[in-house]
């Protein structure tokens, strides 16, 4: 047992042996969650009214000098800077193979032990049971609040993220982008925005702005569960509704219901049974809901997401259904401007970028010139205006000196929060309107346009997915990583 150098921590033990550590781990959250959710049931029932509490697990790590891990080529898995690391961590079981990864890494690069503990940081009740605060009143939230603890947002942020917090806390330097705190605050608003569960979630995410894209990628999913040979065992869509492949491994159940009523970011998961299936979200238009639906998937901590949507292009040589690969971005979004300031810039990611770009070739038998001309590359410009072809005369200036080569309005903002995050992130846009060409899209042009690209755009990017499959470890880029970055990738 060891004591002072991780502040207030209770119970701390060291551990060389990942498998134990995160089976202490296990133990400290489910003997507290279990606590927690019996003192619910006799307040439910009128028996219980002194307060109970359970507290996050606490992981850490002292590095000293002589331990520092200096490889040039290491993008995470070890802090920069000898000192004292830690983070409380929540949903082991939801998270356990990413722990076990980093607790091995940390392991690895410095051959010092780890250390669990208790943490003097409680978990809210509505994290860990989740009809705590259905049917509560106005009275009947005070009396609960007497008793079990309720979400503090005074120390649930993203300093960590943001690279502010430097300075800011005499305790030990941060392990991890994310406090348990925050990570339950977005599994909790994953639900409620997707209507699907975070354990759903897989590692490769594409994003979109519309419909038709889900009505494809629901057919793909249907062909998989169909084939026998397919990777993909289970699909689920909005309920969760669960469907499972033919002849699915043992554990894989149809269950659950399709919603009436869709929710406002729904998500659909094409799942493998190692986690590395493709999840879609329609995030409908606009770079809030953008930043809202990657602000929350970020701490599933995915391998990359991708956006396959639309955007009018601004070139009189780019046609309606070119392809844009985005090099480039023009924030006019605003909405992460107090997060991650625009005198930041927001690199393309090379490998994604490759991907992408060999996808294109692959699937539209494209080569060459041609390709060239079909498929163009350079700066996207995200604005938060649907309606900004009605500014265009005010707008001209910014696109002309920006090369900007299409606008759209969900790009910027995934790009930017994948560079916030450290997400690898990329970007392939379909032209379907040339507004400042007279080139409207309007219903018939539309329907045309749609008919053609949809499908070829979504295979695509699960072309591109299945070639980023293969080459996670060089994913996780360094120009992602900060100047203290925390270990955790």
């Amino acid at each position: 047992m060891v004591s002072g150098a991780h502040g207030s921590v209770r119970d701390l033990f060291e551990f060389t042996d990942a498998e134990r550590a995160i089976a202490r781990i296990k133990d400290i959250y489910s003997t507290g969650a279990e606590a927690v959710r019996e003192a619910f049931i006799r307040f439910g029932n009128g028996q219980q009214s002194s307060p109970v509490r359970a507290y996050y697990p606490y992981l850490g790590i002292e590095v000293p000098p002589e331990k520092l891990h200096v490889e040039s080529t290491l993008s995470y898995g070890a802090p920069r800077d000898p000192g004292i690391y830690g983070t409380t961590v929540t949903r082991p079981d939801l998270f356990e193979e990413y722990y076990r990864e980093q607790i091995e890494l940390l392991l690895k690069n410095h051959d010092v032990p780890v250390v669990v503990g208790v943490s003097d940081r409680p978990i809210p009740l509505p994290f860990m049971v989740e009809t705590a605060t259905d049917n509560i009143g106005p009275t009947d939230i005070r009396q609960l609040q007497l008793v079990f603890d309720m979400p503090d947002l005074a120390r649930t942020d993203d300093a960590i993220a943001n690279g502010v917090h430097y300075g800011n806390s005499d305790g030990p330097k941060p392990l991890s982008l994310f406090s348990g705190e925050r990570v339950d605050y977005s599994l909790a608003r994953l639900r409620h925005y997707t209507a699907t569960l975070p354990e759903h979630f897989q590692k490769f995410v594409l994003f979109t702005n519309y419909q038709r894209y889900v009505d494809e990628f629901i057919e793909f999913a249907k062909l998989q569960l169909e084939d026998p040979k397919s990777p993909y065992v289970a699909f689920v869509e909005p309920g969760p509704k669960v469907h499972v492949r033919k002849n699915a491994p043992k554990g894989w159940d149809e269950s659950g219901e399709p919603v009436k009523q869709l929710p406002q970011m729904p998500a659909y998961h094409l799942i493998r049974e190692d986690g590395l299936g493709v999840t879609l979200v329609n995030i409908g238009i606009g770079p809030s809901n953008a930043k809202t639906a990657t602000d929350h998937i970020a701490v599933l901590r995915p391998h990359c997401w991708l956006m396959l949507g639309h955007c009018a292009g601004l070139r009189r040589s780019q046609l309606l259904g070119d392809y844009v690969l985005a090099h480039g971005y023009v924030r006019d979004d605003h909405v992460l401007d107090s997060d991650l300031p625009l005198w930041i810039p927001v690199p393309p990611i090379a490998e994604v970028q490759v991907a992408l770009a060999n996808s294109v070739a692959k699937i539209t038998g494209l080569r060459g010139r041609e390709m060239k001309a079909r498929m163009r590359t350079g700066t996207v410009a995200t604005t938060d205006n649907r309606n900004w072809e009605l500014r265009y005369s005010e707008l001209f200036g910014r696109l002309n000196q920006s090369r900007a080569i299409a606008v759209d309005m969900e790009s910027a903002t995934i790009a930017a929060n994948g560079f916030r995050f450290r997400v690898p992130y990329g970007t392939l846009l379909c032209v379907s309107d040339k507004p400042v060409h007279g080139e409207l899209k309007l219903p018939g042009m539309a329907n045309n346009f749609y008919r053609q690209r949809i499908g070829q755009h979504l295979q695509i990017g699960l072309d591109t997915i299945d070639t980023l499959r293969t080459e996670v470890n060089q994913l996780h880029s360094r120009k992602l990583r900060s100047l203290d970055e925390p270990a955790f990738r």
